[in-house]
């Protein structure tokens, strides 16, 4: 098929072929050099045509202590900007976290680089704004592009406007929720770090800084003069050919477990996001998988040696022009034998321009790397389309489903959609299609968050408009049923009330989705009928829940155990009529024998009753004479 004989591997080098053939590269590298020497405590905005550039230094980070030189925190908000508002819903999730010192260098240039940005907004020749950094600027580059990310997403900006992060031997920045949270918001692309063969700097986060390691102050050195020094070629003659060797071995040990994901090792607190693209002498490669990246900074970072490992820092420049000549007057052909396929001629292609290609060492293990980029099977975007098929071949199922709660509403015997399908005949032909179009698109939704979850759909389809809607309405069209159907076969006596017990994970997955989206102007306006269908999808097992108390406190002799079950009584009877004055409630749920409806009669009655027994003397004896007294 012709799908599979696309080359992944051909597509990433023509785009590394691509971005060094345009002005990108060479002019973000050239504004870095710039800023060393003209503000090494500031940052230089250069405008070209309708692109503007923004360079930040390389400077010393304020951490505190040295302890806290690797320490991650929370990144919840830039400014007056909420950031992965959406990651940080979902229960039992990682926060969002990034390096405590290169978050506080951030702050330091945050001002006015906001001051900056917001001015050019309102430049009609600005198109594109590049931001750029090298080493430590570049992690600053990349929390300053995130931030203008977030802030056009929060204030809607409609204009055509692009951001581009490129960044020269960066370090980490985050933890693994803050590279999956930037891949679920689309952002990948945005972020081009450029990644030397030999270069230490990327690399240095895999490895663990703690009062225990033997290598401490070589690290901590290392840090220190990288950080201090602009020109950081002084830490080549600083520290002895020993302490780079420690230290390289050092890193090289984390690296490797990294990579190879050894049971029993560190786990991995910092983790590559966006692209990456691998320059060498013999070309340049992209990659976007993080498993891959980090495999393919150990391959390269193993070819080197101590020396060059802390050099390689230095020469981005050197590469960024050669590239530029090498895809001026690249070759038509591939030296060796000629590929069988065109998947065979670009892994070749990827792994001659990886450097790696000459290594006989590194060869097998380079190529399967590469080959962990190539996808098996439909892509997440084709897979996402094949899925919206046969989302609308199970439009039906849901249709005869609303059919069935129109039928409901309209009996004369006015129990509404749950308590008929609760009561249902098991000879009832349309209860028992219905059922069985319950089941089917239980298998649908199920099918879908495995997918997701498998990484077999585009990250962000949690938030697209078109499946958020579309498990709210299944949502609150179906778990009704299912609720319905978990009391009428009484597996509340044996496992307990729904909610805590029967719910499936599909609707709290759902709940989650519907708290990502963002809720337009028109959604918050008051409702003029009932809804269709109620706008709490767990209304009635709450009603079943409160039934069970009502039943309770009629018995109850406790009267710290009355007192709660009258609390819980009177706090879902004021939640119940919030959702009725707000029409949140379909009109089944107001139907004179629903469940809801009888529920509400039995509390005026009890409370009728404790009244009349309030107003009774404690002290009053009903017999006299033989009588009792009405």
């Amino acid at each position: 098929m012709v799908a599979d004989e696309a080359s992944p591997f051909e597509t990433s080098q023509m785009l590394a072929t691509f971005l060094a053939s345009t002005p990108l590269l060479s002019e973000s590298w050239r504004l870095c050099t710039t800023v060393a020497s003209t503000a090494p405590w500031g940052f230089v905005t250069e405008q070209s045509g309708v692109v503007v550039y923004v360079a930040f230094p390389d400077v010393e980070m304020t951490c505190g202590s040295e302890s806290s030189w690797t320490n991650l925190v929370p990144l919840n908000s830039i400014g007056d900007v909420p950031l992965f508002p959406s990651h940080r819903n979902k229960e039992n999730n990682e926060p969002v976290m990034v390096h405590a010192g290169m978050l506080n260098l951030f702050s330091s240039f945050f001002k006015p680089f906001q001051n900056q940005m917001l001015a050019m907004m309102g430049n009609p020749n600005t198109k594109s704004i590049v931001i750029t950094g090298h080493s430590i600027g570049g992690a600053t580059a990349s929390l300053c592009a995130l931030w203008l990310l977030s802030y056009f997403q929060h204030i809607s900006f409609s204009e055509s406007m692009s951001v581009l992060c490129i960044t020269f031997g960066s370090p980490l920045l985050g933890n693994g929720s803050f590279s999956r949270a930037i891949l679920k918001q689309r952002w990948g692309g945005n972020f081009c770090h450029v990644v030397s063969k030999h270069d230490i700097m990327p690399r240095l986060l895999f490895a663990p800084i703690t009062p225990y390691t033997t290598q401490l102050n070589f690290l901590l050195q290392f840090w220190q003069l990288s950080m201090t020094n602009p020109s950081f070629g002084k830490l080549a003659v600083q520290i002895s050919d020993q302490q780079k060797e420690d230290l390289f071995n050092f890193v090289m040990s984390y690296l490797h477990a990294a990579a190879t994901q050894d049971e029993g090792s560190a786990p991995i607190l910092f983790h590559p996001f966006g692209s990456y693209f691998f320059v060498s002498e013999e070309g340049a490669v992209c990659m976007d998988d993080s498993m891959a990246v980090i495999k393919m900074m150990h391959f390269m970072f193993e070819s080197g040696s101590p020396a060059c490992s802390i050099e390689d820092h230095l020469k981005y420049g050197d590469y960024v022009k050669q590239l530029s000549l090498q895809f001026l007057n690249q070759k038509n052909s591939m030296p060796g034998k000629v590929p069988d396929s065109s998947y065979e001629a670009g892994l070749e292609l990827a792994l001659h321009s990886s450097g790696l290609g000459n290594q006989e060492s590194a060869i097998e293990p380079a190529r399967e790397c590469l080959k962990m980029t190539r996808r098996t099977g439909p892509s997440p975007t084709m897979n996402a389309a094949i899925l919206a098929v046969t989302l609308s071949k199970v439009v039906p199922y849901r249709a005869e489903i609303e059919w069935y709660k129109a039928w409901c509403d309209q009996q004369t015997d006015q129990m509404g959609y749950y308590d008929l399908f609760k009561r249902r005949r098991s000879t009832s032909k349309m209860a028992m299609k219905v059922n069985m179009n319950r089941h089917k698109l239980a298998r649908f939704w199920n099918n879908v968050i495995d997918m997701l979850e498998r990484n077999e759909l585009p990250h962000d389809v949690a938030v697209r408009e078109k499946w958020v809607y579309a498990s709210l309405f299944y949502k609150l069209l179906v778990e009704p049923l299912d609720i319905a159907e978990y009391y009428a076969k009484g597996m509340h006596t044996t496992r307990g009330h729904y909610i805590p017990h029967g719910r499936e994970r599909r609707y709290e997955i759902f709940d989650r989705w519907q708290k990502d989206r963002m809720v337009t102007a028109e959604e918050n306006n008051e409702r003029s009928n009932y809804a269709s269908l109620t706008q709490d999808s767990c209304f009635w097992a709450r009603v079943e829940e409160a039934r069970d108390w009502l039943s309770s406190v009629r018995c109850e002799s406790d009267t710290s155990k009355e007192a709660k079950l009258w609390d819980n009584i009177e706090r879902f009877e004021k939640y119940a009529m919030e959702l009725i004055d707000n029409k949140e409630v379909s009109q089944d749920v107001l139907a004179k024998n629903s469940s809801y409806s009888l529920w509400v009669e039995d509390l005026r009655e009890l409370r009728e009753l404790r009244a009349k027994v309030k107003r009774i003397p404690h002290n009053f004896n009903p017999f006299v004479d033989g009588e009792v007294i009405p």
